[in-house]
């Protein structure tokens, strides 16, 4: 799975989608991951960095991760399977 190419990020959180026009807002925590995936870091890779930054448990974090991802689907913004 990975970010589509043409998708634009800002530093301050700011995802632009040229294809639609559409323009949404992340965190913090949202940019890290979008960043990683873009690395081509698998959910397992991705799950450990982010695990050893924050003070989550894997399991706590894999569910937010799937939410995040399932929004990145609806608005388009990946492509691949996962």
């Amino acid at each position: 799975m990975q970010i589509k190419r043409n998708i634009a990020v800002s530093e301050t959180g700011f995802v632009f989608d040229p294809t639609s026009g559409e323009s949404y807002t992340i965190n913090r925590v949202g940019q890290e991951i979008i960043a990683l995936l873009k690395e081509g870091k698998t959910p397992e890779e991705i799950s450990a960095t982010m695990c050893g930054e924050y003070e989550i448990d894997p399991a706590s974090f894999e569910k937010y991760y799937y939410d995040f991802i399932g929004m990145l689907r609806q608005f388009q913004l990946i492509g691949g399977d996962e």
